[in-house]
């Protein structure tokens, strides 16, 4: 699969990210296999609120990204079916001016229930694509609001688009999606009130006054009007992230706490709690196949890891009855999991397990035994953050 994949064949990709959404074991091994030829595609992430115009300004950015000789990959994220659970594909209807380029492949994934404006399984998808030679991958969000900023972990580049009419909407969304946000977008700036936005946006940045001004781009994306200065923009960031990246996932300086696991018996009450410090669930999940409810709650460079066991039977629940609730495990992230996972084992340390798996919000990992740590469980975690600001 992968030899086809890197031969081009259109139909192996659609077949490889069918096998990576399901989340199969064939789809495991698959994406496993891919990280090796998956490092050089640039990811951009589009998001902004609903009725914004993000599919059809992706659409012009795929265009312009083809006219420029590149290949393009597009996961265009869209609410789940309340009916059958798949994707409404209202982005790819906006896309399909594209349908006739080979050097598009657009996949449309159902958001099924994960929060922060993207499916669990983008993440590995855009390592398939990237390891089938597309060398841009536009993430599309669904419509978001002020808390959902997951896009942040996955991207080198974060645009957030606004349009003119928002009112207060724009002042709501500063505590949180704005704060990712690589490159602003004024879309439909044809329309009175385009200069307000910009200015209000403007005026954000203006209040941290040592952080570096994100660029502001005035669009119309049915006409194509802003969309090169747009892409300038983008690969203006792409340059300045990716320095920053590099140096963040090479040699022990780049080792970080990713987040604190903790083990609770009620996960609405604990998260009721940690609102109350201030701090807000970016991403839930329920985890199938380790049995687990999760909540991330970000804090700083760091999060942590709410845990409430779904089954009797499950990891979770057996620790809160021999140990009651606490603290689980640590989680490190490193730049290469699987380099990292090989090391260990050839060193002999104990690990807790057989292979580096997926977990919510498709980061890769795995852990450590305590008696190798010093008695703390240790979670190696792949560098998600990384991938953003």
């Amino acid at each position: 699969m992968v030899q086809r994949l890197r031969g081009g064949e259109i139909r192996a990709l659609a077949r490889a990210v069918s096998l990576v959404e399901d989340s199969s074991a064939v789809g495991t091994e698959l994406v496993r296999a891919c990280r090796k030829y998956a490092g050089g595609a640039l990811r951009i992430g589009v998001t902004g609120p609903p009725g914004a115009g993000k599919s059809t300004l992706v659409d012009q950015m795929a265009k312009w990204l083809r006219q420029e000789g590149q290949t393009v990959g597009v996961v265009a994220v869209d609410p789940s079916s309340p009916y059958t659970g798949g994707a409404l594909l209202g982005d790819r209807i906006r896309m399909q001016d594209l349908s006739g380029d080979a050097g598009v492949y657009v996949r449309s994934m159902a958001s099924r229930g994960a929060k922060g404006g993207l499916a669990a399984a983008v993440e590995d998808v855009c390592v398939v694509m990237a390891a089938a030679g597309r060398q841009v991958i536009l993430i599309e969000t669904m419509g978001v609001g002020q808390d959902e900023v997951e896009v942040a972990r996955l991207a080198d580049v974060t645009v957030l688009v606004l349009v003119p009419g928002m009112g207060d909407e724009v002042q709501s969304l500063k505590a949180g999606v704005m704060e990712v946000a690589d490159v602003f977008v004024v879309n439909k700036s044809d329309r009175d009130g385009a200069e307000q936005v910009e200015t209000e946006i403007l005026a954000m940045q203006g209040l941290g006054a040592d952080e570096p001004v994100s660029p502001v781009v005035r669009t119309v994306a049915t006409t194509g009007v802003g969309v090169s200065d747009l892409m300038a923009a983008v690969q203006w960031c792409a340059a300045e992230t990716r320095g920053k990246k590099q140096r963040i996932v090479t040699g022990t300086e780049g080792l970080l706490i990713d987040h604190l696991g903790v083990a609770v018996r009620d996960m609405d009450a604990a998260r009721d709690f940690y609102e109350a410090l201030g701090l807000t669930a970016s991403h839930e999940e329920t985890v199938e196949h380790e049995k687990v409810r999760v909540a991330m709650l970000p804090l700083g460079e760091s999060r942590i890891e709410l845990l409430e066991a779904t089954e009797p039977d499950s990891v979770i629940e057996r620790f809160i009855a021999k140990r009651g609730e606490g603290l689980h495990h640590v989680a490190i992230r490193v730049g290469d999991v699987d380099a990292m996972f090989e090391r260990l084992r050839l060193q002999g340390v104990r690990l807790a397990s057989d292979a580096v798996r997926v977990g919510a919000g498709g980061h890769r990992y795995f852990f450590v035994h305590p008696e190798s740590t010093g008695g703390v469980l240790l979670e190696i975690v792949d560098d998600m953050a990384g991938k953003g600001k």
